[in-house]
């Protein structure tokens, strides 16, 4: 399980070479730390240890395990139970190892068959997606990663976090469901708004919607972080200021109901033409969010923000037609009459820890 190397460097395994895995070794190894090992079921993870950990053989799980003084469980999370249990029932664990794993989900509990055995346990989850290349090696830099483990070990954790140039925070292990679940929230949903406010875009004529939604979506993104936050980086002090919904404009931010009715009129036929009824509902549910929100904050007047309210608690009115709209303009199924959407595509880039 040792080498020859500098001191403090530790031989580091890679179960699981997927996006997160492969790109968390390569990391690991640029500071110093020689990788040992790497476990790759398919060919797009061997791959991956070719390109980014070259000369690391491609081992057995249990194998790597047992060569590795730091082992990195970068599995999906449902996986992740079974794996180290399964290791325990083998005798893999060794005491005195270090065992990561990075699933947003967990905290420490999850390795406790491990930790059985004598291991360092420690979750340390690095909040960005990855796409699996060396892009991501620079992009750790100043990347939040939560850290969670027991008090005495927790400067272990904070120092790997470092080392691969990430901001480490401490979390406790209670709270990781929830903080994983306002990760997801935050990232997956936000890409869910852009592709329905793309969808509506080309459907009202817009020949490339991407491009139209950026400069608007940035500088709204933008203003949202930069409001949560100081100049110092500390979390905003909700005694002193709104928050993220202090950077909100448009028609519920100005309690505007009349365009708000608007709105939910055209979204309704859209969403008949369109077979989307997900964005007349996506767009009830955060307009009340967002009058709520601003009401709370003391941005809406109690008057303006009741009307706005009422108009989006109005049931859907389906509507036949909107001028303009050609029958089947931004359908779900353009370009196949009898073949439904696949909502499982095979590639494309995820969202936080989803592909190990």
């Amino acid at each position: 399980m040792t080498a020859d190397r500098r001191p403090g460097r530790l031989g580091v395994g890679v179960v699981g070479a997927g996006r997160v895995g492969a790109v968390l070794g390569s990391a690991l190894r640029a500071a110093g730390h020689p990788v040992v090992g790497a476990s790759a079921v398919s060919q797009e993870s061997r791959e991956r240890v070719e390109d980014l950990l070259p000369g690391v053989p491609v081992l057995e799980v249990p194998d790597v395990v047992r060569r590795a003084e730091l082992v990195l469980l970068t599995v999906p999370d449902d996986a992740l139970g079974p794996l180290v249990q399964g290791l325990a029932d083998l005798g893999a664990w060794q005491a005195g190892q270090i065992v990561v794993h990075t699933s947003g989900r967990y905290g420490v509990g999850v390795l406790e068959p491990a930790r059985l055995a004598g291991v360092i346990p420690l979750a340390i989850h690095p909040a960005m997606t990855f796409t699996g290349t060396s892009l991501d090696v620079a992009r750790l830099v100043g990347c939040p990663f939560a850290v969670t483990g027991p008090t005495p070990v927790l400067p272990i954790g904070q120092a790997l976090a470092v080392e691969v140039g990430g901001e480490p925070t401490v979390l406790e292990e209670s709270a990781r469901g929830l903080y994983h679940a306002a990760l997801a929230h935050g990232a997956n949903h936000l890409v869910v708004l852009v592709a329905q406010a793309a969808q509506a875009l080309a459907a009202a004529g817009v020949p490339d919607p991407g491009r139209m939604l950026t400069p608007l979506l940035e500088a709204a993104l933008d203003g949202a972080l930069r409001a949560e936050s100081t100049a110092e980086g500390a979390p905003t002090d909700r005694a002193q200021g709104p928050g993220a919904i202090g950077a909100l404009t448009g028609p519920v931010r100005r309690g505007d109901v009349g365009t708000v009715r608007e709105h939910l009129a055209v979204l309704d036929a859209f969403a008949v033409h369109a077979g989307a009824p997900d964005v007349p509902a996506a767009y009830r549910t955060l307009a009340r969010a967002a009058g709520a929100r601003a009401l709370a904050a003391g941005l809406l007047p109690e008057p303006a923000a009741a009307d706005v309210l009422d108009a989006l608690a109005v049931a859907s009115v389906t509507r036949p037609e909107v001028a303009g709209m050609p029958d089947d303009a931004g359908s779900l199924q353009q370009g196949s009459d009898d073949a439904p959407l696949d909502p499982h595509p095979d590639d494309g880039p995820t969202g936080p820890q989803e592909d190990a």
